[in-house]
Formats: structure tokens, C-alpha cells, sequence
């Protein structure tokens, strides 16, 4: 499996503060974007795999929602995950 225990906890622990913080936005936002580029690559390999693209879709949005609350509440913590994960080109 692509991501395990330790994997999100060093996701958590690089971007959310703590390994044990998993309710950070930051933190949220950082494993989404390892998901959804994990499944990027997948769908590169496998076009017609219509529920992988489905899930896509969904984190995606997901991601945005978290992205657009923090950009609400705090647009220096916003301007932080973006330009660390490389979200904005």
C-alpha cells in the first residue's frame, strides 16, 4: 500500500506541526495533495479507470474546500501550503 502509518505521520509531522495533529488544515491539505498525486499517476497508466477518476475528482474538491477556508481565516498560513507543496503554478 502506497500510504501507510509512518507516511502520514511524516506528512503530518512536516505540515501540520505534530505527528499526532491530524486536524490541521495544513496538515489535511498536505495528504491530499499526496493522494491526489498518487492517483494522478495512476491514471495516467489507466485511462479508463472511471471510479480512480470519480475519487480524483472528490479529493480535489475536498482539498479546495480546506484551501478556500484557510485563505477565509488565514491568508499567510494560505500562502505558506501553497507555495511549500507547489500547488499554484
Amino acid at each position: 500500500m502506497y500510504l501507510t502509518k509512518e507516511v502520514k505521520e511524516e506528512i503530518f509531522a512536516k505540515h501540520g506541526g505534530k505527528a499526532v495533529n491530524t486536524g490541521s488544515a495544513e496538515g489535511q491539505i498536505a495528504l491530499f495533495t499526496f493522494r491526489i498525486n498518487h492517483l494522478t499517476g495512476h491514471l495516467k497508466k489507466n485511462r479508463h479507470d472511471y471510479n480512480t477518476e470519480r475519487s480524483l475528482v472528490k479529493l480535489v474538491g475536498k482539498r479546495r474546500s480546506l484551501l478556500d477556508y484557510l485563505k477565509k481565516k488565514e491568508i499567510n498560513r494560505y500562502r505558506e501550503i501553497i507555495k511549500e507543496l507547489g500547488i499554484r503554478k
